[in-house]
């Protein structure tokens, strides 16, 4: 019954790398017949070409872009085209103001977003609400209904809603307690036209007094006003020279045009947002609703600044009570608050899939730009190295596969053709691998990467050694095949095991601290590792112990590469009780029996 566990246990290995290599090809197949995938692996920048964007900063006139903003900029937007499954991208410097952005295919508009948008979230208090459209002359600036529309409606739960257009709204994540023990806040009667269009000039417009905090009316300035007035979000172009600075008010729109806004300081930056996730967002109740939120979470002082200013605005008047969410300047929510939130917690929900808020969160995650980009030029371009070093990569690989195969063959006799079965299995599982991963996460296979399939041949063929001689010094031992495969095997795979997690562990070193043009080598050789790993203890070991079976291996024929008489034996008789004889090494074949 022992006897045959091993062979039970190789069997089971065989049949479910089967099943893996069967349903890695389904995939494959069924993401060239019912998807966009493709049959080959796709080809990084330097072997296929792609786009290339040249980024130029926005800045005012005067204003000088120091190399720490722009080297702080290429590395976020590097983080941002990662994040977006782009493979093989390179970020860099064009002299002392443009950045160039390669990508090895003709970029989605979402990839050219995460690219040039600033994406700084800032929370700003609301002073004055209006309607975008520009009124005719002489009647006020604001009717009474869009001021009504622009304010938030009261809610009758302690997350804040916004009604006033369609774009997303902003919500505080509270527990169920909380929720249920809140009261709605009291409606607040509209104001008339000539209050809610045209804020009144605040003290600080005749020297009376200077702004107390973020919410004060005193931030709204003759000048404040008159930009408000002036301010046309109808026009595409409105916002193009619209400045933005955090202790200063800001005149702007919301993200659809419908409405603008006379914003105070920023009360919360977007530096403090250490997180930001998008899901779908859960009841009071638990229960998950249908409802897509970007979830917020601050530092420890953003928390506190977040309490702070919703403590602050919930005793205030409307407009005064909300908070606008403001991203690249342009207003995407302004709630009101109906209670204060102590804990500090965050949610933006409404008016985007769940892949805009997935995209929008990267973007708040790996931090705002520190400089506003415009696209200044998008061409084609060819590859830098080609077709031609692809050809000679592969040349190079198949050159060092006959080199391991003929080794194999000298040295092993048939026992070879185990390894180059194996070879082909580890070849056939990272080619599926490559492909499928190039139609899942977009990964582009370059030359480095080229380079890390070539060493994994040495690799590969490393870990088949080691376990053949461990099996051959059993035999020298004069154990019996059988028993020499599983007690060599026992020896073996420790040393494969610390072999291929050195080989790891220098992949994931690589591939963390190495610049991108080392990454690609850094990743196939952490794949290939893994699938050396994979092949030898459910292909190779399962093989050779079924393989003991075969009388050919069994009985040690001359050339199976496994006969004791040629590996010198030693000879040893069984003397009852589990006692072997002394050993004594096997006679010497002599010449005329070599063939």
């Amino acid at each position: 019954m022992a006897s045959t566990a091993p062979r039970t246990l190789a069997r089971r290995a065989l049949i479910g790398l089967t099943v893996l290599v069967v349903a890695l090809g389904g995939v494959l197949t069924g993401s060239i017949l019912w998807s966009d995938g493709q049959a080959t692996p796709k080809l990084g920048l330097d072997l296929e070409g792609g786009t290339q964007i040249i980024l130029e900063p926005r800045v005012s006139s005067g204003q000088a872009v120091s190399a720490e903003a722009l080297a702080q900029a290429r590395d976020i937007i590097v983080q941002r085209v990662d994040s977006n499954g782009v493979s093989g991208a390179e970020v860099t410097t064009q002299g002392d103001s443009n950045i160039v952005v390669s990508i090895p295919e003709i970029p989605t508009q979402a990839v050219r977003n995460a690219i040039s948008q600033s994406s700084q979230m800032q929370f700003r208090p609301v002073l004055a609400i209006g309607s975008g459209v520009p009124v005719p002359t002489g009647s006020p600036s604001t009717s009474p209904s869009a001021s009504a529309s622009g304010a938030a409606s009261p809610s009758p739960s302690a997350s804040a809603s916004a009604t006033a257009s369609p774009a997303p709204s902003a919500s505080s994540t509270q527990n169920s307690a909380v929720n249920e023990a809140l009261t709605a806040a009291s409606p607040i009667p509209s104001a008339s036209p000539s209050e809610s269009a045209s804020p009144s000039p605040s003290p600080s417009s005749s020297g009376s007094a200077a702004p107390s905090g973020p919410t004060d009316l005193a931030w709204i300035t003759p000048e404040v006003q008159q930009a408000y007035d002036d301010l046309n979000c109808a026009d595409p172009k409105a916002l193009d020279n619209v400045r933005d600075v955090e202790s200063e008010p800001l005149v702007t729109c919301s993200d659809d045009g419908s409405t603008k806004y006379i914003l105070g300081p920023v009360a919360v930056s977007g530096d403090k947002i250490t997180d930001a996730t998008a899901g779908y967002q859960t009841n009071p109740q638990g229960v998950v609703t249908s409802t897509v939120e970007i979830a917020l979470t601050f530092n420890s002082e953003g928390a506190r600044q977040y309490a702070d200013i919703s403590r602050t605005m919930v005793s205030l008047p409307s407009p005064q009570n909300q908070l606008a969410t403001v991203l690249d300047s342009r207003v995407i929510v302004a709630p009101q608050f109906n209670e204060a939130i102590p804990n500090g917690r965050a949610s933006i929900t409404g008016g985007f899939t769940l892949a805009e808020a997935k995209e929008l969160a990267d973007q708040l995650k790996f931090g705002a730009l520190p400089l506003s980009f415009t696209e200044q030029s998008s061409v084609d371009i060819s590859p830098t190295l080609g077709g031609e070093q692809l050809r000679y990569g592969f040349i190079a690989g198949l050159i060092g596969l006959l080199l391991v195969v003929v080794y194999s063959l000298v040295q092993y006799r048939v026992l070879g053709f185990v390894t180059i079965s194996s070879i082909v299995v580890a070849g056939l599982l990272t080619y599926l691998a490559i492909t499928i991963l190039g139609w899942a996460q977009n990964y582009r296979l370059d030359m480095a990467g080229v380079t890390g399939l070539i060493v994994a041949i040495g690799f590969t063929a490393d870990s088949f050694i080691v376990y053949f001689e461990r099996v051959r010094d059993e035999l020298r031992e004069g154990r019996s095949l059988a028993s020499a495969v599983e007690t060599g095997w026992n020896r073996a795979k420790r040393t494969v095991l610390i072999a291929d997690g050195v080989n790891f562990l220098a992949a994931i070193v690589l591939y963390v601290l190495a610049s991108s043009s080392v990454r690609g080598f850094a990743f196939t050789l952490g794949l290939t590792t893994l699938i050396d790993l994979l092949v030898v203890f459910w292909f190779t070991h399962p093989l050779l112990t079924l393989l003991t079976r075969v009388p050919f291996f069994r009985d040690g024929h001359r050339l199976s590469g496994l006969d004791p008489r040629r590996l010198g034996a030693k000879k040893r008789t069984y003397a009852g009780r589990g006692r072997f004889t002394p050993v004594e090494p096997a006679a010497p074949a002599t010449e005329g029996s070599r063939a």
